[in-house]
Formats: structure tokens, C-alpha cells, sequence
């Protein structure tokens, strides 16, 4: 069945395989291996505020150990004022700092670079750079607020006696977390005793063989389908967009399942392994999952312990409900959805976002279904994830940003014109 479809694409469009066909220019590759260079040297000015952040805690240390009770009382309100504003000017500095890593990326990439899967290559490296800050940021506050308040050290995980606050505050710890395969940071982590070379080699071959299918899938099967799309998209041909999407489901999804594998079986573990990185769990068994909350808490674990750690814990903290956390968690991912999509594509339609923040009702929809009493509750909620995944999410996703994009530069545009 499968290879009399393989015959039939063939037989209909030839071979469509073509590197010349891609529409890239000169100044796109140049503008994206520069912004590669730059996009990490904001780690750097990080690093940088947090040198001036630790000498000015260790000067705090100091004169508490140099006072007496007496001295301490008659200068409490005024050192407690210059603590205060020092410490939000800290913030201040790191919020310039990680606004401008992701919101030059997004200006280059949105007026510069015409090729979207290059704009989309750039802006995942400043997406990932800019969360790595934002965690480097908000942890080593944490740590700095322990140390000057020792009475919060219990809650201090045990790993973190291995690097202390401010022993950490090094460039070689911070080029650690730079090529971690992690979104959060921490002093120290688990790590692997050797390197398998072996190993690396077999992951990267991987992530190779994937990509070059990947490429093969898409300009073979799912170009065409995209392409053949575009007049009934126009003329609002509600039954013939369905069954597109049908037919696009198929091989949105086998391409998505061999982009999962390679970035999150493959390179993921190769680059651990590289960097004897020891927790291994980038991913749990998310196709069983039986609600939507479950997929988009175990399909991505680098970015649900970043949500879990930095957003969602941190308001619930403050008194927000769990499901109000959830909600921001999901429109700041909506946000960061848009980013990623509607950039490079240069059409920011609100799709992504809208795509995220439908999710919070369907989460609750199927949260009764996996706390039900036997096995036909998650069987449901296992249908519906996947209905809502194949058919309704990436394909509808895709044709949407497409059609926009063949609106703006392509045939569409042509024909209207």
C-alpha cells in the first residue's frame, strides 16, 4: 500500500528533489552565521553582571562580619536601601541584556533573512540562548539571596554543595551550561564517568540519515500537497481544505516523528555524551498520554523543566492558583510559538499563539479522562490527543503559514497581481 502511494507521487510529479530549487540568497548564509557568532556573547554579558552581582553580595558578607550589633542597627535602613537598588539594577541589566539577544535576532531574521528554514535555524539558537540566560539570571538570584540569607540554604538542593554560590560565578561553568542539553541552570550536574566516541558517532550518523529524509519527505510529498492547497485555500473550499489536511496529516506527522528522533533521541544524546552529561531523559513515553497535559509534559523535558522551574513554581508561589500557573506557562509559550513561526516566515498571523493558548481548554477537557477509574478514560484521552495532534495542530499549522508566505512571495501573490 505504502509503496504503491511512493510510485504514485512519482508517476504524478517526477522527482522534485532539487538542491538548486531552494530559494536561499548569499545574504541570508552570511547574516546567519554572524548572528550565531554574536547571538552567545550575550551569555557572556551575563557572566559579566553576575561578576559585578557576587563582588558586590561578597561586600555585603564582609561588612555584616566587620560590624558590630551596634553599628549593624545604625546603618540597617540605609544598607538595606543600597542592597535593594543594587539588586535591581542586576535585574535590570539582565533583562536589557536577554531582550536584546532574542529582539535582534527577531529584527535580522523578520527584514533580512528571506529563507524561512534558515530564519527558523536562527531564531531556535536565540530562543535557546535567551532561556539559558533567563535561567543563569533567575538562579544564581536564587543562590545570591541564600547565601545572603542563610536561613534558605536548607532548601538548597543537595548537588549544589559541589559548587557553592558564588564558586560557580566561573567562565568554564558558564561554558558548560552553554553546551549542556539542558534549559535550566544549575552550579553542577550529574555527570557520566567517559566519553563514548562510538556512541557519538552512531547518534550523529543518525541525525544525518534523519535529516536527509526529513528533506527528502518535504520537497517530495509534502511540498506538493501545500502547493495544491493554495486555490482552495483562496476560494474558502471548506471540504477540500479538510481533506488536504487529511492528506497532510500523514506526512506532517511522519516528518515531525523523524525530527522528534533526531534532535531528541539523537542529537540530544550525542551531545551529552560529549559533554558527559548525566541526565539522559529528554523525553518520556508521550504517546501514550492519556490527556493533552500529559503530551506537553512529557514530550519535551528541557523546556517543561524550564516552564516548571522559572514560570510555573515561582507563581505558585506567589499565590497563584495551579491552573492560573498553567495558563501563563502556555501564553508564554504561545508567545515564544509566534516567535519561532511567524518570524522567519515574515507573516506573524497569531496562529502559533492562538495554537498554545487553545490548549489550556483542552487540557482541561481531558484532565477528568486521565483521572477516571480504569482504562477507558485514558484510552479516550489518548484519542483525542492524538485527533488533536494529526489533524487539527502542525497540518492546519503548516497550510495556514504557507499560504501566507505564497500570499506575500509566491504564486498566490502572482496570480492576484
Amino acid at each position: 500500500m505504502n509503496m504503491r502511494l511512493i510510485v504514485e507521487n512519482f508517476m504524478k510529479y517526477g522527482v522534485l528533489i532539487c538542491i538548486r530549487r531552494h530559494d536561499y540568497r548569499r545574504q541570508d548564509l552570511l547574516l546567519a552565521t554572524i548572528l550565531y557568532a554574536l547571538v552567545p556573547c550575550h551569555l557572556f554579558v551575563a557572566y559579566v553582571i553576575e561578576i559585578a552581582a557576587k563582588a558586590h553580595a561578597k561586600g555585603v558578607i564582609g561588612r555584616r562580619k566587620k560590624s558590630d550589633a551596634g553599628v549593624a542597627q545604625s546603618k540597617g535602613d540605609s544598607e538595606a536601601q543600597l542592597h535593594d537598588s543594587t539588586w535591581r539594577n542586576v535585574a535590570l541589566a539582565h533583562g536589557i541584556n536577554a531582550t536584546l539577544c532574542l529582539l535582534v535576532t527577531s529584527v535580522v531574521v523578520y527584514f533580512y533573512i528571506h529563507h524561512p528554514l534558515i530564519g527558523t535555524i536562527c531564531q531556535v539558537h536565540a530562543i535557546i540562548v535567551w532561556l539559558k540566560i533567563c535561567s543563569y539570571a533567575f538562579t544564581n538570584r536564587d543562590l545570591r539571596h541564600a547565601m545572603l540569607h542563610p536561613s534558605a540554604t536548607a532548601a538548597m538542593p543537595e548537588i549544589y554543595s559541589a559548587c557553592p554560590y558564588p564558586n560557580n560565578i566561573t567562565l568554564g561553568n558558564l561554558s558548560y551550561f552553554w553546551w549542556a542539553p539542558t534549559l535550566v541552570y544549575q552550579p553542577a550536574y550529574p555527570r557520566s564517568a567517559e566519553i563514548r566516541w562510538l556512541f557519538v558517532l552512531k547518534r550523529l550518523a543518525e541525525v544525518a540519515g534523519l535529516s536527509v529524509f526529513i528533506w527528502l519527505a518535504s520537497a517530495q510529498y509534502a511540498a506538493p500537497l501545500l502547493r495544491n492547497s493554495l486555490n482552495k485555500m483562496a476560494s474558502l473550499d471548506i471540504a477540500a481544505i479538510a481533506e488536504r489536511l487529511m492528506k497532510l496529516s500523514t506526512i506532517s506527522l511522519v516528518i515531525w516523528l523523524a525530527g522528534f528522533f533526531a534532535i531528541f533521541q539523537s542529537l540530544l544524546n550525542a551531545l551529552a555524551e560529549i559533554m558527559r552529561f548525566g541526565d539522559r531523559e529528554f523525553y518520556t513515553d508521550w504517546w501514550n498520554s492519556s490527556s493533552v497535559g500529559t503530551y506537553w509534559r512529557t514530550w519535551n523535558k528541557p523546556v517543561y523543566h524550564f516552564m516548571r522551574r522559572h514560570i510555573y513554581s515561582p507563581l505558585v508561589g506567589r499565590g497563584w492558583s495551579s491552573h492560573m500557573a498553567s495558563a501563563m506557562v502556555f501564553i508564554f509559550s504561545g508567545f515564544l510559538h509566534e516567535v519561532l513561526v511567524g518570524i522567519p516566515t515574515h507573516n506573524i498571523l497569531g496562529v502559533a499563539f492562538l495554537g498554545m493558548v487553545v490548549q489550556i481548554p483542552l487540557i482541561a477537557g481531558t484532565l477528568p479522562l486521565e483521572k477516571m477509574q480504569g482504562i477507558n478514560g485514558k484510552i479516550i484521552g489518548n484519542y483525542i490527543f492524538w485527533i488533536s495532534f494529526c489533524l487539527v495542530g502542525q497540518p492546519l499549522a503548516a497550510l495556514l503559514y504557507f499560504f501566507a508566505w505564497q500570499a506575500k512571495y509566491g504564486s498566490v501573490s502572482r496570480t492576484q497581481g
